[in-house]
């Protein structure tokens, strides 16, 4: 069977260099290393040792995971052919080393691989930086650095920032995440005594360092407690949420239920609709943190009684998502647009329980806004015959319902709980009525609320024209100012505001 020995070379010099690494070297099997281009080589050279290096692949390789790829593909190759071979890398041989792990993966069982000693560059880091691992440490490749693996609240080191270009890419990385004069250490030779350097720079002046090569690290240390960094963190935020959910929080926030939120989660969702329609981009991020205020209050009381938690949240909504979306995360294709909701609607039928309808008011999706399900209740009983042979007969039972309330409003005898059914009679037959006209309520209430304001507004600006009369207004004055406002309206033909 053949066996591929692999050692690491620690991180600097020959100082670093585990004795078990330089017994293995001196065996006489073939020595392949990884790359030429570490301190100790040259000493190593010195002292006779023959060995070939995979240099080469770096060269011919256009994408990082293809050129570890092919290192071990040879490695395995060349250990078929002449039986044992000892292969030494950088470091320890399980830190930082793709390589060796696609060797574990790629080799057959013709080929073993025997692990052999290393000293890791992360011990001679830490040392240069003061830092205890055990506080929390992010280890993460500079080559692949995506923001999503960023938190602030650890110590993070960003290895494999060989070259300005990748420094520039890290750079640009943290920026979405820590502001750009936050302090960043940069790492050279950790542990080579004639070659270690340690500086300090500001975050945007990372990439413009002339001595990056291929032993450097980046260090980015904690950020402090409500930092800018901090809160832009998700988890720094549900921090927040459950602290003022806390006996030490906020007497307002403790006192929340489920049921007492439930008005502010449709308001902030208006809200957010607003922003979108004046088109403002940053009250539409303030509109949305308020909305993500709401679900992290609901996790966080939920979470409080063990019913759930924001995880199990984020895990529905993974779950729904992946499942929707077979053409994205699945076998599937979607051709366009139809395709793709043609497949959703596939998969969330799926989710559905096999329960059959008892009525057509069981199709109705009552979580939306009562004036759309009022048009879809009256849709459904459309579908069978339920409905009216034209507006006219709608019309005339609007007026009907318009003389019930005001009975009830008039009547002496009148109780609110009469007055509130009547009221929404006419609410349901108004829907009715739009529904015939094939007119969207929503618009046609929004355009009206948009119409009163706008004439108010021309009402306020005349009583600021005219003081002496502010003070003593009444309601001839306000009907003759309203009046003013319908003419401009129609004069300056702005149908509605």
């Amino acid at each position: 069977m053949a066996k591929i020995f692999v050692v690491g070379l620690g991180p600097g010099d020959m100082s670093g260099l585990p004795m078990g690494t330089y017994q293995m070297l001196k065996s006489g099997r073939p020595i392949i290393l990884r790359t030429e281009r570490h301190p100790v080589v040259t000493e190593l050279a010195g002292e006779g040792l023959a060995f070939t290096s995979l240099d080469d692949l770096y060269e011919t390789g256009e994408e990082f995971a293809q050129v570890y790829e092919d290192m071990a593909a040879r490695l395995i190759q060349m250990a078929e052919q002449q039986g044992e071979v000892v292969y030494a890398v950088p470091g320890h041989p399980l830190m930082a080393e793709q390589s060796v792990q696609n060797l574990y993966r790629m080799a057959g069982p013709s080929v073993e691989i025997v692990l052999g000693a290393g000293h890791s560059f992360l011990d001679s880091v830490c040392a240069a930086l003061r830092i205890d691992p055990i506080e929390g440490l992010m280890l993460l490749d500079g080559t692949n650095l995506a923001v999503q693996n960023l938190q602030p609240n650890l110590h993070t080191l960003i290895v494999q920032v060989y070259h300005p270009t990748v420094a520039s890419d890290v750079k640009l990385t943290l920026m979405e995440v820590y502001p750009d004069h936050h302090p960043v250490t940069v790492v050279r030779a950790a542990g080579v005594s004639e070659l270690e350097r340690v500086e300090n720079v500001p975050l945007y002046e990372l990439d413009r360092l002339d001595w990056i090569d291929h032993l450097t690290t980046v260090y980015v240390a904690p950020a402090a407690e409500r930092s800018p960094a901090r809160r832009r963190d998700p988890w720094e935020l549900a921090e927040l949420v459950h602290i003022l959910r806390s006996p030490e929080g906020c007497p307002w926030d403790r006192e929340q239920t489920h049921a007492s939120l439930k008005k502010y989660v449709i308001e902030e969702a208006y809200e957010v609709a607003h922003a979108i329609e004046q088109e403002d981009p940053e009250a539409l991020a303030d509109e949305l943190g308020d909305l993500l205020l709401q679900v992290l209050l609901h996790a966080e009381i939920a979470s409080e009684t063990g019913v759930f938690s924001i995880r199990d949240v984020f895990e529905a909504l993974s779950d729904k998502l992946i499942r929707r979306h077979p053409h994205v995360f699945g076998e599937q294709t979607a051709a366009g647009v139809a395709d793709a909701n043609r497949l959703w609607r596939e998969a969330k039928r799926a989710e559905e329980p096999p329960v059959k309808p008892q009525s057509l008011m069981d199709q109705v999706k009552w979580a939306r806004h009562p004036l759309t399900v009022a048009a879809d209740i009256q849709k459904q009983a459309a579908s069978v015959g339920f409905d009216w042979d034209s507006v006219h007969g709608v019309l005339e039972k609007l007026k009907e319902e318009v003389h019930e309330l005001e009975t009830e409003v008039m009547s002496a005898a009148g109780d609110a709980d009469r007055v509130a059914e009547e009221l929404g009679d006419v609410a349901f037959t108004l829907v009715n009525v739009a529904r015939w006209l094939s007119l969207d309520v929503d618009n046609v209430l929004s355009k009206a609320n948009e119409k009163f304001a706008e004439r108010f507004r021309f009402v306020e600006e005349k009583i600021k024209e005219n003081p002496s009369r502010a003070a003593n207004i009444g309601t001839s004055d306000w009907e003759e100012f309203w009046k003013q406002a319908k003419n401009r309206a129609k004069s300056t033909g702005r149908p509605l505001n």
